[in-house]
């Protein structure tokens, strides 16, 4: 388990640290703590809206959703992930004018675009809901959604200083707080509003969302700069040129969920598209939270080392050998107890989101193995490779759902779903492998290939074991998998940098000896 990872560029060898391996965990066990709270209170808001709402009120809240989501890929010029970046980068250097105005800029562009972009989305509301719906029907509802919009940006600059200074914990307490305001809110439109409160959900959730990122980014103390006008142009066209190709990658990523959701209402249904969002947000519910812990630690750290590329490359290794041994049992377990997991989450109506989501539990399977050799590419600044190689994912994932939903109902938009990611692993590794030289290690071959083996294990016995049989199997297999990455996270991590309840579980579990108590 802790093979050097060896580099082709160079002759040096990165061996890994297990400092580093504890940090990883360390930030993905605060983050995903935040999390499972924020899954804790989605699981509440899910079942309400899925209750009050029906499979029809529930695929338009997250079409709405896909309205909203687009229009912040293109009114925030990527400013968030771009603000992580160069807050970051002059985090590391020390200097603290050059963070001073970077901060100032970020906020103040963050403010700007937020109330453009407002403006737009409100203006065009009767194309936007014509397009969606073929109907103008909805257009005043597409035009309260620019308020959403603009706390969405308003908030998501305040997060970027948390993020790029790294103050972990309050970007923690910022995303559990701001859910559960913007969930007991929500909840409270559509059960007085129903269908016709769920716009005003999105608003609500917006809301809760600026006023605690607004609560926690107030406690960084930054004096502001006197900034003639010719510097703050110089920090804003730095921070907007860099931001264009995220902005680009957002686009692609959002236009792409908005266009397949779209897909499955015009060639299946409407409730069709509300057993898609079903899907889609049990699929990514584990995952997500070690999706958040990467942007949250795992990228600004990326970026301070993104010129050292033996240590870029053991990072990366490192990020990832973490996020599988995290992911991979929770991942399995969903696609085994789908049926049940979509009944406890939802209702028995939501039944047919069952196959489509075993499918999409195989591309974020993926999805946490592309993501860290993706973020080299970020992290380096290469911003033509990041567009050329989002657009390459975006027409591929666009092209297979066509295909796979006209050949296979909704179920092809899982199946699309997996293969695209098949093809982004595909495309990013000889990409990064000529940016960095960078190569799997033995370690992360080796889970790979368990985690692999595991889960064809547990997907194809959905499909020719008998039902009872196939559960026990299931069951097992989690059972096996889980021991499995216990025993290579306490390998690999110390156990004075674990946190404290995975330690005394690890030791109840007589996995490691028993911590001694300090003197």
């Amino acid at each position: 388990m802790s093979s050097p990872y060896i580099l082709t560029e160079t002759t040096k060898v990165a061996t890994p640290d297990k400092e580093s391996y504890g940090q990883i965990l360390k930030s993905s066990a605060l983050i995903g703590g935040s999390s499972a709270i924020n899954i804790a209170i989605g699981i509440i808001r899910t079942k309400a809206m899925a209750v009050l709402l029906g499979p029809a009120g529930f695929g338009l809240m997250g079409v709405y959703g896909s309205i909203v989501d687009l229009a912040q890929s293109i009114a925030g010029m990527g400013i968030n992930s771009s603000g992580v970046r160069q807050i970051a980068a002059a985090t590391g250097s020390g200097d603290t004018n050059r963070i001073a105005r970077t901060v100032v800029v970020l906020r103040r562009t963050s403010i700007v675009l937020g109330i453009v972009g407002a403006a737009l989305l409100a203006a065009l509301s009767w194309q936007i809901a014509d397009l969606t719906f073929g109907t103008h029907e909805r257009a005043a509802a597409v035009a309260l959604l620019s308020l959403a919009l603009l706390f969405r940006l308003i908030s998501a600059g305040q997060g970027a200083l948390l993020q790029g200074m790294r103050h972990i914990s309050d970007l923690a307490k910022m995303n559990m707080l701001g859910a559960a305001f913007g969930a007991i809110a929500s909840i409270v439109f559509v059960y007085f509003w129903h269908e016709d409160g769920v716009v005003l959900a999105l608003v609500a959730i917006a809301v809760m969302s600026v006023i605690t990122s607004w609560w926690y980014s107030r406690k960084v103390q930054i004096q502001s700069p006197i900034m003639p006008m010719s510097e703050i142009k110089e920090e804003t066209t730095a921070l907007l040129k860099l931001g264009f190709a995220f902005m680009a990658s957002g686009l692609l990523m959002m236009g792409a969920a908005y266009v397949v959701r779209m897909m499955v209402i015009r060639l299946v249904s409407l409730e069709a598209a509300g057993f898609y969002q079903a899907a889609w947000t049990l699929g990514g519910l584990y995952v997500g939270f070690i999706l958040q812990a990467m942007g949250a630690d795992f990228y600004p750290r990326l970026t301070a080392a993104a010129h050292d590329h033996a240590l870029c490359n053991r990072l990366v290794n490192e990020q990832t050998q973490i996020s599988l041994l995290l992911a991979g049992p929770g991942v399995l377990a969903t696609l085994v107890f789908a049926p049940l997991v979509t009944t406890l989450f939802y209702s028995a109506q939501f039944e047919a989101a069952v196959e489509i989501l075993r499918w999409i539990c195989l591309g974020m399977a993926l999805r946490v193995i592309t993501w860290p050799m993706g973020y080299i590419i970020v992290a380096k600044g290469e911003q033509t490779i990041f567009f050329w190689t989002e657009l390459a994912w975006t027409v591929v994932n666009v092209g297979l759902s066509w295909l796979c939903i006209k050949s296979f109902g909704l179920t092809g938009a899982g199946v699309a779903f997996f293969g695209s990611y098949v093809f982004h692993a595909v495309l990013i590794y000889p990409i990064v492998r000529h940016l960095t030289g960078f190569r799997w290690s033995t370690a992360n071959n080796q889970i790979g290939l368990f985690f692999f083996s595991s889960i064809t294990v547990g997907f194809c016995g959905v499909y020719v074991l008998p039902s009872f049989t196939m559960m026990v199997v299931g069951a097992l297999t989690v059972l096996l998998s889980g021991m499995y990455s216990l025993r290579a996270l306490a390998s690999v991590v110390p156990l004075d940098r674990m946190p404290r309840l995975l330690a005394r579980s690890l030791e109840r579990l007589r996995i490691v000896p028993t911590l001694k108590e300090p003197a």
